[in-house]
């Protein structure tokens, strides 16, 4: 399958997410901060919700609702993968990305109920909510995504206005 490096790609961050979230959970307990930088620390935390928190606080239905979004999600995200064209690296890329953030989220969401988080990122007292590998990888392909978007679209106005720059002539 022509397609099969960028779902190879998608396992790798899955594989690194799953990794790591093992990893500070048999390292630090719930709530334990080590400060890395000034503006970043390590403190394992468990998400019940989506991102920011959003939903955590409605008593165990979430987990099933985001588990089957996030499921659907990737479907959808695996044919469209295997449905590029050879040409469309970016865009490949960016969807590798957010399956695999998205996968290994969902990972934790069906095995452990929650979602697994422990980067820590802050300036003064405010805290950006705390995220993991999954969480970069999702915002990363997300990010490529829209610069794909609008690369495409510059790249059909300028065929646009030759196609009518042919025609007038």
């Amino acid at each position: 399958m022509r397609q099969s490096k960028w779902l190879l790609l998608s396992l790798l961050i899955i594989i690194a997410d799953i990794g790591s979230k093992y990893a500070f959970s048999e390292t630090f307990y719930l709530g334990e901060t080590l400060p890395v930088m000034p503006f970043f620390n390590i403190t394992l935390v468990h998400n019940y919700g989506m991102a920011f928190g959003l939903l955590s606080e409605q008593g165990g239905w979430q987990r099933w609702f985001l588990a089957a979004i996030a499921l659907l999600v990737g479907i959808v995200i695996i044919i469209w993968i295997i449905r590029l064209k050879s040409n469309e690296t970016l865009l490949a890329i960016s969807l590798s990305c957010i399956l695999g953030g998205a996968l290994g989220n969902l990972i934790d969401r069906i095995y452990l109920g929650y979602v697994v988080d422990f980067i820590d990122v802050f300036i003064n007292t405010w805290h950006w909510p705390s995220f993991n590998i999954a969480d970069i990888a999702i915002s990363i392909g997300t990010g490529l995504l829209l610069i794909d978007a609008y690369l495409q679209y510059k790249k059909e106005k300028i065929e646009n206005n030759e196609a009518k720059n042919n025609n007038d002539t």
